[in-house]
């Protein structure tokens, strides 16, 4: 029987389930037609012709769309036919109720098909109660067009493939595998299980079996100590008794699993079934001797630790970082201590930075002990560690700068306010004077020392406006060529149309200076320096330096110098502040750090790439702004002239130097202030009602009731008082308090007496 014979008794079987419907249908509209002509001249003539002629019209567009379909189907399956027909494996096409309509030769020689059949029956022969199976494959492959599963026999493996054919059908093809993914192993005698749920056993290769002399049908018949140590040494049964195996799982998306293992024997622990079955372990394995020489390494070890060829090597010579010597950790561990615990260690061999866990396990010997060590390759948990380490620990510096900078804000706002306040009462001429503005210069340059402090942990207070970056770097150029000094060339290039960027200007030349200062300094007997801009498009994400840049447009801002390079195990510490390789009197390690955090702070990213002897470069990404916020950017408001002031100022501020010159500047303008200690003192003077109060300037950060805190509930009976917020942090210490507060400005510390006074005029007038 050949497959096209077989093929048209099943498309002629199908056309037999439904030719006595068309013949009902034909009769029908004969009838209707006859009924017509006797009953002519009669109002039912008409409908009865119409019904009999669209019956007839119905049977024959079914019929064409029938024959349409039968030699569409009759093309393809030609084609399959013409593909599958010398394929190894049984193949058959099914049509969408589960009749064969097609069997290859491999098919027709195992299922030997004497009559149309379906696809269940045909599976019956291969195993038991195939409906389940058969309906989900099928439910699989039309929602995904093709399906698989691996059915354990009796026999062996057996792999069903279902792909969806259009536009109607199914191709099944039969792979009985028979010893399945063990067979590769099996010739090299490495024992092979395939573990169900409930850690039943459906499967074990003739190595297995030989092993355990018998068919087992539970895993703990076979290790008694579940659950199972993956990568570890685990107690088995064999037949000639207890044995140590090193095991190794494979998991499985249907549930279930592969368990390899590699029996010890008493005598040399590696089972004598030669160095196939040794290399064949999917997991990395050494064997060493006490001392830590490698007996003995397979495939994956070799290539993990870049163990070279025919060269003797020990164990300390490979890997390092234990941070103690290697050779005493192998030597407790022949002595059976330490062997519970696992060690981290990095590869010394290859280009990459390659990280190892490594487990030891004492197996013993004629002469004594031996040790195996079972690798794992951690260098990806090894890089997540490092990148929270590092987020951790610039978190925690950046926590500790933002509250000396808080404390240094309240101290620096005193010395500054009782100089002005000084500077009032001398004049030039006045032997003093002089002594006076030094200690202001000096103030303003320990304030930004602190505002580097505040930079770095991202807490200062930003003004974001759109900005062109050719128009920021010309109103800067005239600066930074000052600053490089006579031998060096500042080169500046840009794109044609560079993008938009949203950052704050002044933070923004901030960053651009100390950058070209360190470029300059890294090249003392001269070169250039060259800062190009171009525009940057991520369409996915990039990872750089272990930092996850989101897809986006992107402005690409970098400055390079051609000085000596950072050497690679100091360039990550760049950015940390206070890191410094200069002579001390130099420099104070803030520089880059205030880069790093103004760049993070405004939303952006910067690495370094540096090539020892040949200079250094900074790339600096800025997210791009839109077109509509770069038109809308207007320019910022003067300030008001200083006049003599009036109205009633409640002034509250827990630190009493900066709450006493406050209230000594607002009382010279004019002003009359009233002074708080803390929130809740503020609160008790505003129950007077016939206090009259026009403004409130008060310290955000205070013991007890926060500055915003009190504000809220003053307002309750005081709508029309306005606010002046001040503190030593960032504005962003306000959170979304300051929107929530009509009328309210922000005043960050330190603040000279001018500042203040400005702020409060611009309030109350």
């Amino acid at each position: 029987m050949t497959h096209s014979v077989f093929t048209s008794d099943l498309l002629a079987g199908g056309g037999r389930q439904h030719r006595g419907l068309w013949l009902v249908l034909v009769a029908l509209a004969l009838l209707c037609l006859l009924a017509a002509l006797r009953l002519r001249g009669s109002l039912y003539e008409l409908g009865l012709a119409t019904a009999g002629v669209t019956l007839l019209s119905t049977v024959a567009l079914a019929g064409l769309v029938r024959m349409i379909r039968a030699r569409r189907r009759t093309r393809l399956l030609a084609r399959i036919a013409g593909f599958l027909e010398h394929d190894s494996a049984a193949s058959l096409v099914v049509d969408d109720i589960g009749r064969v309509v097609f069997l290859n030769q491999a098919a027709r020689e195992r299922f030997h098909p004497h009559a149309p059949v379906r696809i269940g029956d045909i599976l019956q022969d291969v195993f038991a109660n195939p409906g389940a199976v058969v309906t989900r494959l099928r439910t699989r492959a039309q929602e995904n067009d093709n399906a698989s599963e691996d059915i354990v026999t009796r026999k062996g493996h057996v792999r069903l493939n279902v792909h969806r054919l259009a536009p109607e059908g199914f191709l099944w093809r039969i792979e009985e595998i028979g010893l399945g993914p063990a067979r590769a192993h099996s010739g090299s005698g490495l024992p092979m299980l395939t573990v169900g749920r409930g850690n039943t056993i459906l499967f074990m290769n003739d190595a297995a079996r030989d092993f355990a002399g018998t068919r087992a049908r539970t895993l703990d018949s076979v290790f008694p100590d579940l659950p199972l140590k993956n990568g570890g040494f685990n107690l088995a049964i064999s037949v000639e008794g207890p044995r140590n195996c090193l095991v190794h799982e494979a998991e499985h998306v249907t549930g279930r699993r592969e368990v390899y293992f590699l029996p010890m024997t008493q005598d040399q622990q590696v089972v004598e079934a030669g160095n196939a079955a040794f290399d064949a372990l999917p997991v990395a394995v050494l064997r060493l001797d006490r001392d830590g020489t490698v007996l003995r390494s397979n495939r994956l070890a070799r290539a993990l630790l870049a163990i070279p060829e025919g060269t003797p090597v020990k164990l300390p010579q490979l890997v390092e970082g234990l941070g103690r010597p290697i050779a005493g950790w192998l030597a407790e561990a022949a002595e059976g201590r330490g062997v519970k615990t696992s060690e981290f260690l990095r590869v010394k061999q290859g280009e990459a930075e390659v990280f190892v866990q490594i487990s030891l396990n004492r197996v013993e010997e004629a002469d004594g002990y031996a040790l195996i060590a079972v690798l794992h390759d951690a260098t990806e948990m090894k890089n997540l560690e490092a990148q929270f380490v590092q987020s951790q620990k610039m978190q925690a510096i950046g926590e500790l700068a933002g509250g000396i900078a808080h404390d240094f804000n309240n101290l620096l706002t005193a010395i500054t306010g009782y100089c002005d306040l000084l500077l009032l009462r001398h004049d030039e001429s006045d032997s003093d004077y002089a002594d006076l503005m030094q200690i202001g210069q000096n103030a303003n340059r320990a304030a930004a020392l602190v505002g580097q402090l505040l930079a770095f942990s991202r807490k200062q207070t930003l003004r974001p406006e759109p900005i062109d970056i050719r128009d920021a770097l010309a109103d800067l150029a005239h600066l930074l060529n000052r600053l490089v000094g006579e031998k060096i060339e500042l080169v500046v290039e840009h794109d044609p149309g560079p993008w938009s960027i949203r950052v704050d200007k002044r933070q923004l030349e901030q960053v651009l200076m100390n950058l070209v200062v360190n470029a300059r300094d890294a090249m003392p007997a001269g070169g250039e320096i060259r800062i190009a801009t171009s525009n940057r498009t991520l369409s996915e994400p990039m990872t750089c330096d272990r930092v996850d840049v989101p897809a986006a447009d992107y402005l690409k801002l970098q400055v390079s110098d051609q000085g000596d390079g950072i050497a690679p195990e100091i360039i990550g510490k760049v950015f940390d502040p206070f890191f410094t390789t200069k002579r001390a009197g130099e420099g104070t390690g803030l520089g880059l750090s205030t880069v790093y955090g103004i760049v993070k702070q405004s939303g952006g990213f910067v690495f370094a790439n540096s090539e020892v002897g040949k200079g250094t470069t900074f790339t600096l990404l800025f997210p791009v702004c839109s077109p509509e916020a770069a038109d809308e950017a207007a320019p910022e408001p003067s300030p008001p002239p200083v006049l003599a002031g009036d109205g009633v100022v409640l002034l509250v501020e827990d630190e009493a130097p900066v709450r006493a010159f406050a209230a000594r500047a607002l009382r010279l303008r004019g002003y009359t202030v009233i002074e708080a200690g803390s929130a809740e003192e503020a609160l008790e003077l505003l129950q007077d009602p016939d206090l009259v109060v026009h403004l409130f300037v008060t310290d955000v950060i205070m013991p007890g009731m926060d500055g915003p805190s009190w504000v809220r509930e003053a307002l309750k009976t005081r709508p029309a008082v306005r606010v002046v917020f001040v503190s030593g942090y960032a504005e962003d210490a306000l959170d979304d308090d300051k929107g929530a507060i009509p009328g309210s400005v922000y005043l960050p510390k330190p603040f000279s007496l001018n500042q203040l006074i400005e702020t409060v005029q611009q309030q109350l007038h």
